[in-house]
C-alpha cells in the first residue's frame, strides 16, 4: 500500500512537471504568470509561489553582481579603486618630479657672454657666436635666431648656455652647445634666457631653492646626455611663469645673484 501510494505521487510530480513543460512549450511569449495559473488550475494540490517584479534598476543590480569581472564592480569595490589610483597617481607624479629633477641636476648650464656674432656664410636661418662659458677657449655655437633676434641685440649680451650637448655640424660649422630661449605656443616670438647683470660667465645655473647649489651632482658627459636622452625628459618641464622667470615645474632657475628670466614672454616654453 505504502509502495503504490508513494508511485502515485511520483506519478503525479512527473506529470505535473511535463505539463509545466508542456505549457511552457505551447505558449513561449506567454508571461510566468499566467503560466503559473493555468498550471494551479490543473494540479491545485501544488502551490507555486512567484516573487514580486523587481525595477529594472534593482533587476539589474542583480544581473550583475552575478559575475565577477574586471569590467564590473560593486560600489565599496570603485571607491576603493579610486582611492587606490589617487593614490598611485600622486605617488607617480611625485616620482616624476624626482626624475626630471635629477635629471636636470645633470645638465650643465651655464652663464655665457656673447663676445662676437655673425651670419652663418652657408646658411640664411643661423647665426654664428662665440661665447665666453668660463672655459680658456670662447665656444662657437650656431643659433638659429635670424628670423627673431637682430644681430647687434646679440653683441656682448649676457646668454643662458646649455653646454654639454654633444657637438653638432650645423653647415660646415661645428657647434658646441645650444643658447636657451623662451618661445610662445605658436613658436612665432622668440626670447633669449639671460642671468642677472652681474653673474660671472662659467658660472653653474641650478633649480630649486638658494641652498640646493651646494648640492648639485657633476654634470653627466655629452655621451651620458645623448645616450640617456637627459635633455628631451628635461626640456618639456621648463617653463616661464607669469612674471617671466625660467622654472623647471616648481623649481626656480638660479644664479648666485638671482633667477633667469626671459624679457616678456610668460608661460612660454622654453628650449
Amino acid at each position: 500500500m505504502a509502495t503504490s501510494t508513494v508511485a502515485a505521487n511520483a506519478l503525479k510530480g512527473s506529470t505535473a512537471m511535463l505539463s509545466l513543460s508542456s505549457l511552457w512549450r505551447t505558449r513561449p511569449h506567454g508571461t510566468f504568470s499566467s503560466l503559473v495559473i493555468r498550471f494551479q488550475s490543473k494540479f491545485p494540490i501544488f502551490s507555486i509561489s512567484v516573487p514580486a517584479p523587481s525595477s529594472p534598476y534593482r533587476e539589474r543590480r542583480r544581473i550583475l553582481s552575478s559575475f565577477s569581472s574586471f569590467c564590473t564592480s560593486s560600489a565599496d569595490e570603485a571607491v576603493t579603486g579610486s582611492v587606490a589610483t589617487t593614490s598611485g597617481e600622486a605617488s607617480g607624479n611625485s616620482e616624476n618630479e624626482i626624475n626630471f629633477k635629477d635629471a636636470a641636476g645633470l645638465l650643465d648650464i651655464r652663464v655665457g657672454q656673447i663676445l662676437r656674432a655673425w651670419k652663418h656664410e652657408e646658411a640664411d636661418s643661423l647665426y654664428v657666436e662665440e661665447v665666453d662659458i668660463g672655459e680658456p677657449e670662447p665656444r662657437i655655437i650656431c643659433s638659429g635666431l635670424v628670423k627673431y633676434i637682430p644681430l647687434d641685440h646679440l653683441q656682448g649680451k649676457k646668454v643662458i648656455v646649455l653646454s654639454n650637448l654633444k657637438p653638432r655640424n650645423m653647415r660646415g660649422v661645428k657647434s658646441s652647445g645650444m643658447l636657451m630661449a623662451a618661445s610662445d605656443a605658436k613658436h612665432e616670438d622668440v626670447e633669449l634666457l639671460f642671468p642677472p647683470e652681474e653673474a660671472a660667465p662659467g658660472e653653474r645655473i641650478w633649480f630649486g631653492s638658494e641652498d640646493e647649489k651646494e648640492n648639485q651632482p657633476a654634470p653627466a658627459t655629452p655621451n651620458q646626455v645623448q645616450k640617456k636622452k637627459t635633455w628631451e625628459l628635461v626640456q618639456p618641464h621648463l617653463k616661464t611663469d607669469a612674471s617671466c622667470i625660467a622654472m623647471l615645474g616648481e623649481h626656480v632657475m638660479r644664479t648666485s645673484v638671482g633667477a633667469v628670466v626671459c624679457q616678456s614672454l610668460q608661460n612660454a616654453n622654453i628650449s
